[in-house]
């Protein structure tokens, strides 16, 4: 056995993945019975009171993720102005302080 007979067994050829629609199984005909309904269960009773408890612990959650997400996108912000402030100083500082002394050198007798 070589390896390219190996490698025959495990390709499918396409010819014998085609389908037709004669392959496809479908439904053609309802099908009535004496099926037994779903079992329910009644609705539990709600009171207002825990209702509103309910409202007010999704109102506090939901307001401490927004806090904490606020929070980190502007420290995220924070952080992304405070590289971009010091890589601007550092583009621009060295030429500041050559002018000035430049211009102080000039200026005296």
């Amino acid at each position: 056995m070589t390896s390219g007979d190996a490698m025959e067994r495990t390709i499918n050829k396409p010819e014998t993945l085609a389908t037709s629609d004669d392959d496809i199984p479908t439904l053609t005909s309802v099908v009535v019975g004496d099926a037994p309904a779903p079992e329910t269960s009644p609705a539990p009773a709600v009171d207002s009171d825990a209702l509103a408890a309910l409202e007010v612990r999704l109102t506090s959650a939901s307001l401490d993720l927004a806090d904490r997400l606020l929070h980190n996108a502007f420290r995220e912000m924070e952080a992304a102005m405070f590289e971009q402030v010091s890589n601007r100083l550092r583009a621009e500082l060295p030429d500041l302080v050559a002018r000035i002394i430049r211009e102080q050198f000039e200026e005296t007798p």
